[in-house]
Parts: structure tokens; sequence; C-alpha cells
């Protein structure tokens, strides 16, 4: 018997009619089904949210937090209820069942689940971080002394709205430390992954966070609209036509693509072979599939070198089995993303401009290759002659990154808007412009990869700044 998900409805079981099947990406008999919840539903369960904030104010910050580090265990080793029977899921359950629905293959899997737990040990250290220093008692007591300075804060909404994808597991990392600040979540799965979010509700509410905190809603366009439009406070992840409409909303924190960088300066390009690894892990890392990839190479010389380099170095990432060790390429979960990717990049090539550099190493192998049912986008290394061109800024789900050559004093006011830039460069006077740069959310300065994260460090936007505003306050 096949798990049926229900929707949380404040932590309360519901099961509807509307049960859709979730089916393997390979073909054949569905793997589970999932309760479909409607805008209706969505938006008149959104009306009365204080129960589930009240459950969490019982809870200090300090408890919360001490909850949130037991959930990491839990989410990595324990069998968890997946379904409305009373079917338990063990994660090796859990890692077959979204390979299956997602494509993704098994090492990054467990990658994936590895580094959600590194999130729920981190959760600490993120507070400190996001609060600026802030002793978590602030939450408790509404105002706290810092510095000989009172300092207050108050809730911006009752509840966070997650409207999530597919793409990768890892992105739940982002609201999951919203439960030790107090707010609860009203979350919509991708259509391919509800099993993430499923297995960390469950974690917190065995480790003992409140179940009431916890609100699940499979559902369609209208269902993430209905949550965009009546939650005070939203997390959205789609791509530029889905975000672009937010980008001025103070409400909707936008993630879309990240458009994320490497620069290399005047002073280091020399060096370039020495950080040719950082630069592949950077384009590679989670099958290319984080906003925090790098999707351009932008160097004052050499480009044509290294875009040789870097196409060799990824040709053995290629397509292998699920459930090979050594598979580190996603598959597409929708074939039509993966034509639609080829296609656009096969129109950017036509344009001119823009070079191919990774065919003449595959020997000739097309880029979009099907395997076993799966369909997946080689590796593929782009040689630009401008940012400009419509393939040298732009982002895809797969290992790919363009590289551009240009003067390093252009290089600041080119990039554009860039989620995470890595200048390798001990520049200073440079790496000041860059600092300056109000186009570039995260910077990593010196020989460190764009998907390297510190814990203390906001991933984009911050997310207690979000969920609370600086109030004023004067005690007698």
């Amino acid at each position: 018997m096949i798990p049926v998900v229900p929707l949380l409805r404040g932590g309360k079981v519901y099961s509807s009619l509307d049960v859709q099947d979730v089916n393997p990406v390979t073909g054949g008999d569905a793997v589970a089904q999932v309760t479909m919840s409607n805008s209706g539903l969505i938006k008149r369960d959104l009306l009365d949210l204080e129960e589930s904030r009240k459950a969490l104010a019982k809870f200090t910050t300090q408890e919360l937090l001490d909850i949130t580090l037991e959930a990491g265990d839990i989410f990595l080793n324990d069998d968890l209820p997946v379904g409305s029977s009373g079917q338990l899921q063990s994660p090796e359950d859990y890692l077959l069942t979204l390979a299956a629905t997602s494509g993704l293959p098994h090492s990054l899997i467990r990658m994936n689940m590895k580094r959600l737990h590194g999130v729920f040990s981190q959760v600490p250290t993120i507070f400190k971080g996001l609060s600026r220093g802030l002793s978590p008692e602030v939450l408790d007591h509404g105002y706290i002394d810092q510095h000989e300075v009172k300092v207050a804060f108050v809730p911006t909404t009752n509840a966070l709205g997650v409207i999530l994808p597919s793409n990768s597991p890892a992105v739940n990392a982002l609201w999951i430390p919203s439960i030790a600040m107090k707010t609860p979540v009203i979350l919509k799965p991708g259509r391919e992954e509800p099993w993430t979010p499923w297995r960390i509700i469950q974690a917190f509410i065995k480790a003992g966070a409140p179940a009431e905190a916890f609100s699940f809603y499979p559902a369609n366009h209208d269902g993430s609209s209905a949550i965009i439009r009546n939650c005070k406070r939203v997390m959205l992840f789609g791509g530029d036509d889905t975000v672009r409409q937010y980008e001025n909303d103070s409400s909707v924190e936008v993630h879309g693509a990240g458009r994320s960088k490497i620069l290399i300066g005047d002073d280091e390009i020399e060096n370039w072979k020495d950080h040719l690894d950082l630069i592949v892990s950077s384009i590679s890392a989670n099958s290319g599939r984080s906003c925090i990839n790098a999707s351009c190479i932008v160097v004052p010389k050499y480009a044509d070198e290294i875009a040789s380099a870097l196409a060799d170095s990824l040709v053995p990432m290629s397509a292998r089995a699920q459930d090979d060790p050594q598979a580190t390429l996603s598959g597409f979960a929708n074939p039509k993303m993966a034509e639609w990717i080829n296609g656009t990049i096969e129109d950017g090539l036509e344009e001119g401009g823009a070079k191919d550099i990774s065919l003449d190493k595959r020997g000739g192998t097309e880029r979009y290759v099907q395997r076993d049912g799966m369909h997946y986008m080689l590796p593929t290394i782009v040689r630009c002659d401008s940012i400009n061109h419509s393939i040298g800024n732009t982002e895809f789900l797969f290992p790919y990154a363009s590289v551009i050559q240009m003067p390093q004093d252009e290089m600041v006011n080119s990039i554009g808007k860039s989620l995470a830039v890595a200048a390798i460069s001990k520049d200073q006077k440079w790496l000041n412009e860059l600092v300056s740069a109000d186009h570039i959310e995260r910077l990593n300065v010196g020989a460190m990869p764009t998907n390297h994260i510190e814990w203390d460090q906001p991933h984009e936007g911050n997310l207690f700044e979000f969920l609370y505003r600086r109030r004023s306050i004067q005690v007698a």
C-alpha cells in the first residue's frame, strides 16, 4: 500500500478528495499519492493563525533552539511518519522515494541530507549571525539591554509562507531557523518534492516542536497565489518570470536565478591554473542546481585557455545510474525543462558571439542525453564574446558556465545583479569597489568558491529582519 501524504492545517492532518499520484521519473506505478489543497481552503485557514503562533510562544527561544538541534539528528537517522495511515519512512526509504520522483542521484541526496543536518545543528550560530549577536531572550521578553541600550523587536507576521521548488532538497534550509524564531510556517511544496519538507516537519514534531506551528499545503498555482496574497511574509522560489512581479514587494523575499560569478583580478590571473579546481567546484557542486553555483566566469585575459581547461575538467561528469556512488549529475524530472534549456542554449549559439567549448571535449556527444528513462544535460562551458550575450549571463539547472573576458576596471559595473560573487584578488582598492557594490548579495573574498557558506552570514536576505522589525521602547 503506497502512502497518501495528507495536508497539515495548523498541525492537524486533513485528507481531501483531490488526491494525485506521484509517479517515478522513469515511468511506472505511483510511489505515493499527495492530497491537494485548493485556494479557498488555504485562504480560510490563513485568516486565523493565532493558535499556531501561541503554540510556539509557550517555548523559550533557547528551548526551540534545542528542539531544532535534536530535530536534525532525527531527520538524518530516524524512521518518521509518511502518509496518513501510520506508515513509517526510514532515511533510506526517503532517499529512494526522492530519487524516484526528482531525478537526483543517491549520492547527491545523501549530500543534501547532511547539508540540511548541518543547518539544524548550526541554528544557534545562524541565529546569532542573523540577529547580529542578540541574545535569544530578546524574543522571549520583547526587549533586552545590549551594550547599555534597550533593543526591542516586534513580529512582522503571524506566519512565514514558503513556496518551495523541486530542484534541490537543500532549499528547505532557508526556512528551518524560523521555528527557533517563534514563527509558524505555511509550506507549499514543489510538485516533485514534497518529501523533504514533510520529513523536516515530522522531525521537528518528534523533537518536541508543537504540531500547530506547521501547515503543509500541496497545491497548484492558485494555492501558491493564495499563500502569497494572504501571508504578511513570504519566501518565494521560482524562475525569473515568477519572481519578477514580486521584486519590489517588501512582504515577499524572492529567490530566483542567482547568476553567481567568479571574478579573477589582474593580480591573480597569471595563477589561474591554481584556482581551476575551485572554479570547477563552484560550477558543478550539487549538479549545478544551486543559485550559488557559478554560472559566469569573468577574467581579464586567458579566457580561451580557461574555458578549455574547465571543459576538460567537467567531461568526466556524465550521466550514470542513480545508485552509482560516482554519480554527480542530476536528471530532470520534467523532460520539457531539459528540452527548453537545451533549445535556449542552441538558440544562443546560433546568434554568433558564443561557442560551446564542451562539445569537442565530449567527442561530439550531444548535450541533451537520455539514460535509463532519465533526461540529462551534460556539463557545458560556453565562451562568450560579451557578458550581454543572451547566454552570457544566464543560469541553468545543470553545470553550465559562460567564460567572459573584459578589463578588470569594467567588471564591477558590468556583471549585473549577482547573488554570490567570488573575487579572487588581493587588490584592496578593487575589493573595496566590490564590497560597496549593492548589486552583489554575498561576496566571497579570496580563493573561495561561490558555494562556500559561513553559518553566521545570511544566505539571501536576512530572515530575522524579515520576520521582526526594530521598535523603540522606553521603560520607566
